[in-house]
């Protein structure tokens, strides 16, 4: 599965990625902004997406609502330390699939993968 991870700390991602090798997940992508995100995505469509709230130049509830103007289906999990239910729903309603407060665990990680990726497969978001 191809994943795009969006998070301004390049520590962050390296700990996200080698959560994500160690449950199997090789193809993996970086950005450390929601600009140089869409420029992955204009490149590439991942099949997953991971993305930090708090970033510079371009944030992650900018960079969903952009992703989402031209594309429904691409499952995008944020992944914050925003943890207020205020702050849930605000990116439900930018279009996230699901939501991961740091610091989390790979088991925690990989629930929220699966559950995401489940979802779409029985809505048929999945077929593509």
């Amino acid at each position: 599965m191809k994943i795009l991870l969006v998070d301004d700390s390049r520590t962050i991602r390296n700990i996200q990625k080698n959560t994500l090798k160690t449950l199997g997940h090789t193809d993996i992508t970086e950005a450390a902004d929601g600009i140089e995100a869409l420029a992955c995505l204009a490149k590439e469509r991942p099949e997953l997406m991971l993305v930090d709230w708090n970033m510079p130049n371009m944030d992650g509830i900018t960079l969903i609502k952009k992703v989402r103007e031209t594309d429904k289906a691409l499952p995008i999990i944020m992944v914050t330390t925003e943890a207020e239910k205020s702050r849930v729903l605000e990116a439900v309603k930018a279009g996230v699939n699901n939501y991961v407060v740091k610091p989390f665990t790979a088991e925690t990680l990989s629930e929220k993968i699966e559950q995401t990726m489940a979802k779409l497969a029985a809505s048929g978001a999945a077929a593509g």
